[in-house]
């Protein structure tokens, strides 16, 4: 296949990827916030259990495997940047699942998110074929990013502390969830590729064994399904900030693992620094815009039964009765409280005096 058909063909990829990936957060979205989705113990068991679930399980391996086939016919300077339309395909694709529209401000960040997404994956250069992780640094950074993973979830109590039980504090906690499930996912990329490179060309130190390979394959199911599921938590904040967090800790992850233990360095240098601190800082004013810009949903109640009348029990008198008014002197029966369906709708009813035997 000549260039120009490839190229043509790794764009077309990339933007399958992106409508898989936007699709998923967008029924994760939808699965967070149905009132129906518990919460706590028993959450996963009753998330597993959900169709919809499996549908966003099922797109995101959909979008990953277009991605890994556009990157096979087009290069990472190419593909990289297209995955951040993501982002892009969401945003009016939750609002039109919303039934509302998309604001200036949500448009603003998007725009301001994708511009340093953009900015800070040019400038990231990938890693030379057959570079990878040793076995002990790879056990070494799922330490130390299980750790991380526990900080940034654990920030949610933190959130809601300053934010209150109010929506800001339940969008504080989702971009915690959001930077771990990104950090998650870019670690398990780096150990996908530590994998590849004991499968084909032997990792750093020798060719490893079996149960070294097997970790790796644990450690990297591990990471990947942590992600998929912190994802799922952050989107009860939101869709549009919490997935664009997802998408700027992922590449950001991915990168400190490159310069800090591959060798690798931001392209051109100082400038590419530079750039990279300016994407970031572009980036991060769209996800404020993001997040302060989404509407605040309310919830819906179902529309039940009209309610029935109250029978008042025996000796007692219901509402808009005659009602014997104590004299002077006397001392007024205390209201009793209702029980059962005048429980329920409110109220209380007053005891009916006791007749004076006649004389």
């Amino acid at each position: 296949m000549n260039g120009v058909a490839g190229t043509v063909l790794a764009v077309l990829l990339s933007l399958v990827s992106a409508a898989g990936y936007a699709l998923a957060a967008v029924a994760q979205a939808r699965l967070a916030a149905a009132p129906s989705t518990p919460s706590g113990r028993g959450a996963l068991r009753a998330l597993l259990a959900r169709g919809q679930w499996w549908w966003a399980v099922g797109l995101n391996a959909a979008g990953a495997l277009a991605h890994v086939a556009a990157l096979h016919y087009g290069p990472l300077t190419l593909v990289q940047p297209l995955g951040a339309l993501t982002l892009v395909a969401a945003l009016p694709l939750g609002a039109y699942t919303a039934r509302r529209r998309v604001t200036r401000t949500e448009w603003r960040g998007a725009l301001w998110t994708l511009a340093g997404l953009v900015g800070l994956v040019a400038v990231t250069g990938p890693a030379a074929p057959g570079e990878a992780l040793s076995l002990r640094e790879s056990l070494v950074v799922a330490a130390a990013t299980a750790l991380l993973i526990a900080v940034l979830a654990g920030g949610r109590h933190a959130g809601r502390a300053a934010g209150g039980a109010g929506r800001g504090g339940v969008r504080a906690g989702g971009l915690g969830h959001a930077t771990a499930s990104g950090v998650a996912s870019g670690v398990a990329s780096a150990l996908t590729q530590t994998l590849t490179a004991a499968l084909t060309l032997g990792l750093p130190g020798g060719t490893p064994a079996w149960w070294q390979t097997a970790t790796l394959a644990l450690l990297i199911s591990a990471f990947a399904m942590g992600g998929l599921l912190l994802s799922q938590t952050a989107y009860r904040g939101g869709l549009a900030a919490p997935l664009a967090v997802v998408n700027l800790s992922n590449p950001a992850a991915a990168a400190v693992l490159g310069v800090a233990l591959l060798g690798e360095t931001f392209r051109a240098g100082a400038w590419g620094w530079l750039v990279a601190a300016a994407g970031a800082l572009v980036a991060a004013r769209g996800v404020v815009l993001l997040t302060t810009g989404a509407p605040t949903p309310t919830p819906e109640v179902a529309p039940g039964p009209a309610p029935l009348p109250a029978q008042a029990p025996a000796g007692q008198v219901p509402e808009g009765s005659a009602v014997t008014v104590p004299g002077p002197g006397e001392i007024a029966p205390e209201p009793v409280a209702p029980t059962g369906l005048a429980g329920a709708l409110g109220g209380t009813l007053t005891p009916v005096p006791e007749a004076e035997p006649a004389r």
